[in-house]
C-alpha cells in the first residue's frame, strides 16, 4: 500500500474514531475518573501552605487535619485511577474488536490483487498485531494527555492563585514545548512508518525461509540468507535508534526548557520574600505545585511519541479498508447453472506493458462436455480457467455462463457452481469433516460417503477421532496423495455443475496417482469440466482437447484426431511418450 504523507492530526484520529467511539459508557466513565484525579492533584500542594504557615504555631490549628486529608485526597485519586484504567481497557477492546472485525471482513471481499500485492505475513501483522499495538498506544496516550491537560489547568489556577507575577514566567514554557513536540513528532511518525515497512520486510524473509526451509538447506543457501536477514536487521536497529534519539530528545529538551522556568521563579520568590510579599508556606506551595507541572508537561512532551506511533499502526489497518478495493459482480442468481460456456475474443494482460497471458481467445464448452487444457508452461492454461471463477479479470472479451456474461453474475453465485481442484491443496486447521464441507453445514453421513468416494475410507478407518480429526496445519500429517483426495472429497461434497481440475496429480506417484485418477472420474461424471494436465495420458479420454501456445489455441480435437493432425499436441505426445520409455 502507498504510504501518504501525514495528514493534520486532528484528521487522522478522525479516522480511528468511528471505531473507538462506540463504548459510551466507557468514555463517560474514562472522563469523569480523569477529572476527578486532575481536580485532586493542587490539593497537594494546597495543603503544605497552612501545614507551614499555621501548623508549627500555637493558634489552634488542627495539625490532624492535614494527615487525615492526605489519605482522603489519594484514596479518591486511587479509585479514579482504577475506574479510568478499567475503562480504558472496555474503550480499546471493544474497538478492537470492531476494527479487526471490518478489517477481515474486508480480506473475505478484496479483490484478489490485495494477495498479491502484500505478503501474507504483512497482511496477518497488520491484522494482528499492528492494530492492537496502535490501539492500546493510542488510547492509552488520549485519556493520559486528557489527565495531563486538566491538571495542567487545575495547577495553572493555583498558581495564579497563589502568585500571578510567577505564574507568568511558567506561562513563557509553553510555546517552548510546543514547538519543540511540532519538529520532532514529524520525524518520529517517518520513522514510525518506515520502521513498519522494515519490519514487514523482516517478517516476510522469515515467513519465506520457514516455507522453503528444504530448499534452502538443500542448495546450501543459509549463510546467503543470514546475510540478508542481518541486513534487514539492521536497517530495522538502526530506525529503532533513531526513533529513540527522537523520543529522548524531546523529553529531555522539555525537562531542560522546565528547568530553566524553575530557576527563573525560585529566583524571583527570594526577591520576593526579602520584600515580605510571600510567606514561606506561600513559596513551598508554589515551588511544590511547579514542580508537580513538570510531570505533566514532560508527560505531554512524551505523549506524541504513543500517539504517534498508535496512529501510524492504526493507519496501516485503515488504508486496509479505505485503499483495498471489493470484488465486484452482478446481481444474476441461480440456484444450479446447467453448464454451457463461452469464450469470446477474451484478452487478458496482467501488465500495460507485458505480453498478454491470453489473446483473443475464442471457444465454446458444452454442458457436460470434458475439455482438456495442454500447453507448455506460461501458454495460458491456468489463466484461462482461473477465469472462470474470477480468479482473474479479463481485460477484454466475454465469457457467459448459461448465456449470462460472468460479470452479470452475482460473485458468489458464479463461485457456488464451481468446483476446483489444484496441485497445490490448501487445507484448514480444522477437523477432517469441516474440511470436507469447507463453506457448508456439516452433514457427516454425506462426508463421510464423499471421502470413500475420494478413495479416503482406509484412512478414514484408521484415525482414532475419524471424521473429527484435526488435520493439522495443511493437513501436512498426510501424504500428498491423501492431500490431493481430501481435495477430491471436497468437491464431490460441493457437487458443483463445472468442475476445474489444474495438474491435480502432477505430484504424485504412480500409485497415488491411480487412486486419485479414480476418485476424478467418480467427480467429473454428470458435470462440464476443465482439466489441465501435462501428463496427455491422464485427458485422453476428454470429450475434446485443446492445445495452447503463447495465449492462444492452435489446435482443438480429440486426442486421435489431434495425433492424426500430427501437429503441436502430436509432437507434445510423442515426446512424453519417448521420455516415459527411456
Amino acid at each position: 500500500m502507498s504510504q501518504a504523507p501525514a495528514s493534520p492530526l486532528s484528521k487522522r484520529i478522525a479516522r480511528v474514531w468511528p471505531y473507538f467511539s462506540q463504548s459510551r459508557a466507557g468514555w463517560a466513565l474514562a472522563i469523569g475518573a480523569t477529572i476527578a484525579a486532575s481536580i485532586t492533584e493542587p490539593f497537594v500542594p494546597a495543603l503544605m501552605k497552612p501545614l507551614l504557615d499555621r501548623g508549627f504555631k500555637q493558634d489552634g490549628f488542627n495539625l490532624w487535619l492535614v494527615p487525615v486529608a492526605l489519605m482522603l485526597l489519594f484514596t479518591i485519586r486511587g479509585l479514579a485511577g482504577f475506574l479510568a484504567q478499567f475503562a480504558l481497557s472496555k474503550i480499546t477492546n471493544d474497538g478492537l474488536l470492531l476494527l479487526r472485525k471490518a478489517m477481515f471482513d474486508k480480506l473475505l471481499r478484496a479483490r484478489l490483487t490485495l494477495f498479491a500485492d502484500q505478503s501474507s505475513s504483512a497482511i496477518a501483522n497488520t491484522v494482528v498485531y499492528e492494530v492492537f499495538n496502535g490501539s492500546s498506544m493510542l488510547i492509552n496516550a488520549v485519556l493520559k494527555l486528557a489527565r495531563d491537560v486538566l491538571t495542567l489547568l487545575a495547577l495553572i489556577g493555583y498558581l495564579l492563585y497563589l502568585n500571578w507575577k510567577l505564574s507568568l514566567v511558567v506561562a513563557l514554557l509553553f510555546p517552548a514545548v510546543a514547538y519543540v513536540i511540532q519538529v520532532l513528532s514529524k520525524r518520529l511518525y517517518r520513522l514510525t512508518r518506515e520502521s513498519q515497512t522494515a519490519t514487514d520486510d523482516l517478517a516476510y524473509v522469515v515467513e519465506e525461509n520457514v516455507l522453503a526451509h528444504r530448499d534452502v538447506r538443500l542448495h546450501g543457501a543459509q549463510a546467503s540468507q543470514a546475510e540478508r536477514f542481518n541486513t534487514l536487521s539492521n536497517t530495522l536497529r538502526r530506525l529503532s535508534m533513531k526513533g529513540t534519539a527522537a523520543y529522548a530528545g524531546m523529553s529531555a529538551i522539555t525537562q531542560v526548557l522546565a528547568a530553566m522556568a524553575l530557576s527563573a521563579v525560585i529566583s524571583i520568590a527570594l526577591v520576593q520574600s526579602a520584600e515580605n510579599t510571600t510567606t514561606v508556606g506561600g513559596f513551598v506551595a508554589f515551588v511544590t505545585a511547579m514542580l508537580l507541572l513538570v510531570a505533566p508537561v514532560k508527560s505531554l512532551s512524551d505523549a506524541t511519541t504513543p500517539i504517534t506511533r498508535g496512529l501510524a499502526a492504526l493507519e496501516r489497518g485503515l488504508d486496509l479498508l479505505d485503499q483495498t478495493l471489493d470484488e465486484s459482480g452482478g446481481s444474476f442468481t441461480k440456484a444450479r447453472a446447467h453448464g454451457d460456456i463461452t469464450f469470446s475474443d477474451v484478452t487478458v494482460v496482467y501488465k500495460a506493458d507485458a505480453v498478454p497471458a491470453l489473446n483473443q481467445v475464442s471457444l465454446s464448452i458444452r454442458a457436460g462436455e470434458t475439455l482438456a487444457v495442454v500447453g507448455a508452461s506460461g501458454s495460458g492454461k491456468t489463466t484461462l480457467v482461473n477465469l472462470l471463477p474470477r480468479f482473474v479479470d479479463m481485460t477484454s472479451g466475454e465469457i457467459t455462463l448459461d448465456g449470462h456474461p460472468l460479470r452479470d453474475w452475482d460473485i458468489a453465485s458464479l463461485r457456488t457452481q464451481i468446483a476446483f481442484v489444484s496441485q497445490h491443496v490448501v487445507m484448514l486447521n480444522s477437523s477432517l469433516a469441516a474440511n470436507v464441507a469447507l463453506g457448508q453445514v456439516v452433514d457427516r453421513d454425506r462426508a463421510q460417503a464423499c471421502l470413500v468416494a475420494a478413495n479416503l475410507g482406509g484412512l478414514l478407518a484408521e484415525l482414532p477421532n475419524g471424521l473429527d480429526t484435526l488435520v493439522g496445519h495443511n493437513a501436512m500429517q498426510l501424504s500428498g496423495g491423501q492431500r490431493q483426495r481430501l481435495a477430491i472429497a471436497r468437491a464431490l461434497y460441493k457437487d458443483a455443475p463445472l468442475l476445474i481440475l489444474d495438474e491435480a496429480t502432477s505430484a504424485l506417484d504412480t500409485e497415488s496417482e491411480l487412486a486419485v485418477q479414480e476418485a476424478i472420474k467418480r467427480l467429473m461424471a454428470n458435470r462440464t469440466s476443465l482439466i489441465i494436465a501435462h501428463r496427455l495420458s491422464t485427458v485422453q479420454h476428454a470429450d475434446r482437447i485443446i492445445m495452447m501456445d503463447a495465449g492462444r489455441i492452435v489446435e482443438s480435437g480429440t486426442h486421435s484426431e489431434l495425433l492424426a493432425n500430427n501437429g503441436p499436441y502430436a509432437h507434445l505426445y510423442h515426446l512424453g511418450f519417448q521420455s516415459a520409455n527411456r
